[in-house]
């Protein structure tokens, strides 16, 4: 990934088509005037190193920087809780060697590169870096780094570990405000590879790019992020849990179905059993604290669903019962029920409709199904849908309609909508989601779930919702990246790699986005606008453009 120099965001023009195009061909952020690097900062690699919070993540953090060989202060505000920390990782580091992860000599020079301080005065002299991993409480925040300033050189670099509060106002009130920079890593931070390097508006860039620099050398990617609410992991995920709870709310279909849908698309876990593991208290909390800090705009308006959960104590995992009740060794997710599905009946006419990945697919599905009977559908790519026509019925790829809408449409009632697919599956049995026209007749009901199972699905059926499951949340997704893009928060790349690398994604909202089409994901979105009424699914303007330009 090549290393970007950020400018300072400030009074700001953006010319996107530059800015665009500056992108594609370096990977950079762009110059501006209102701020170039005011700050000489040496490079850190090396540097003393002061963490302050000795809780899960900076200890973590602490770990990590020595075993990359630096020399490290470890304090805490609570008295003895620092030197708790290190003798905990003394035991991490121990379970290390004995798993042959590590050995002892390494061990013992991890651990003799931290020393737990008593009281901040203590630190070093020669502190280059001091890395605040506190309570995410911006007074407690502002107040360590205002003390700490009073006892630092002036080119010492300050780092902030917060995932949700502005670096900008984090800065306020220093002497230095530009030796503040955003270093948000992710836990456990010894085996997530994601750090957010993140500028507020007085962010020098070279702290930012030592930072970034000192990232790599820790073997992390690090990413460049504006300080903007949630920056971009914490952001552009919100669709992922919103999409699912709306379903939920109107009663679309159950956890289960919702989950397993969206890890056949790819993704590790479900949105229902990933929130029981954070703890819905959590997830709750960073979607508010998302929703206010936005203003209150509709995309991020948190769940009736998880705001019930939170207020009945039914956290997750944590609590034992969420979405799933859990056992004391942390099991709970039960098994979908093994659906059996009658074979199709047999048609007069098969025609598979439409051009592109997806199609071919349908296509070779559809000449094995159908290969017993001796004989193989025709083949239509100029009909402007994807799916098949069977007899008078329609399997129809959801492009966000309801099988309703569609069915009034084509003055035509048996017709089914099924979701859309990330990837040609590599095995049967993969679970997709799709719905029935309401007023489609009994034997249609029947054989649309018949048909996708004779294709090689496990079909779940859910209510007649606009988008289904994996269509909305994805397109969700992508639209969320595109205005971060747009508001300067990070670039595509950048997107991409903080959605893979710091919550596990499949792909990168850019990278679906290439495998769709931006005239794809805006039809999408705009269905579910004109179904729900609302400002939530309006289509960003970076896919607006796009689309306008490829016409």
């Amino acid at each position: 990934m090549a290393r970007c120099d950020v400018a300072q965001m400030a009074g700001l023009s953006w010319d996107w088509d530059s800015i665009d195009a500056a992108w594609k061909k370096e990977g950079r952020w762009p110059e501006c005037a209102a701020g170039n690097s005011a700050m000489t900062i040496r490079p850190l690699q090396g540097a003393s190193i002061l963490v302050v919070g000795a809780g899960i993540m900076g200890a973590g953090i602490a770990q990590l920087a020595a075993r990359a060989g630096h020399r490290m202060q470890l304090f805490d505000a609570r008295a003895g809780e620092a030197q708790q920390a290190v003798r905990k990782l003394g035991a991490t580091l121990d379970a290390l060697v004995a798993k042959g992860k590590l050995t002892a000599e390494a061990a013992e020079i991890t651990l003799g590169c931290i020393e737990p301080l008593a009281a901040l005065e203590e630190l070093r002299d020669d502190t280059r870096l001091v890395i605040e991993a506190i309570v995410e409480d911006l007074d407690a925040k502002r107040a360590l780094f205002q003390q700490l300033e009073a006892l630092l050189a002036a080119d010492c670099v300050l780092a902030t570990n917060t995932s949700s509060i502005s670096v900008t106002a984090i800065a306020n009130g220093l002497e230095h405000p530009g030796r503040l920079v955003g270093m948000h890593f992710f836990n456990p931070v010894a085996q997530m590879k994601l750090v957010e390097v993140v500028s507020g508006l007085h962010t020098d860039a070279s702290v930012a790019a030592a930072i970034f620099d000192l990232s790599c050398a820790w073997g992390k990617t690090p990413v460049h992020a504006r300080s903007t609410p949630g920056f971009i992991v914490n952001r552009i995920a919100r669709p992922f849990y919103a999409e699912t709870l709306a379903l939920l709310l109107e009663q679309a279909a159950t956890p289960q179905v919702l989950d397993a849908c969206l890890r056949a698309a790819g993704f590790r876990m479900g949105p229902c059993e990933l929130m029981d593991l954070i703890g819905h208290d959590t997830n709750f909390a960073v979607t508010l604290s998302v929703y206010k800090a936005h203003f209150f705009d509709k995309r991020f308006a948190p769940s009736p669903v998880q705001h019930e959960m939170v207020d009945g104590g039914l956290l997750g995992r944590k609590s034992g019962r969420g979405f799933y009740r859990y056992q004391s060794d942390g099991s709970g997710l039960p098994p979908l029920p093994v659906a059996v599905h009658e074979a199709p009946s047999t048609a007069g006419e098969v025609t598979v409709h439409g051009v592109g990945v997806i199609a071919d697919f349908l296509d070779l599905a559809a000449t094995r199904a159908l290969a017993q009977q001796g004989w193989g559908p025709a083949r239509v790519h100029d009909s402007g849908w994807t799916g098949l026509a069977i007899d008078g019925a329609r399997l129809v790829l959801s492009d966000g309609r309801c099988a309703a809408e569609l069915a009034a449409e084509l003055d035509s009632q048996d017709i089914a909508v099924f979701d859309r697919l990330l990837a040609v599956p590599t095995s049967t049995g993969t679970a997709l989601a799709f719905a029935v026209a309401p007023a489609a007749s009994p034997a249609w009901r029947t054989q649309a779930a018949a048909w996708l199972a004779a294709l090689g699905f496990a079909p779940l059926r859910l209510a007649d919702a606009p988008g289904l499951v994996v269509a909305r949340t994805v397109a969700m997704l992508i639209n969320e990246a595109a205005d971060a893009v747009q508001q300067g928060v990070c670039t595509p790349d950048s997107a991409d790699a903080a959605m893979k690398l710091g919550v596990n994604y499949p792909a990168g909202p850019f990278e679906w986005l290439s495998g769709w089409s931006v005239a794809g994901v805006i039809a999408v979105l705009d269905a579910l606008d004109a179904y729900y009424r609302g400002e939530r699914y309006r289509a960003s303007p970076w896919l607006h453009r796009r689309n306008q330009a490829a016409r």
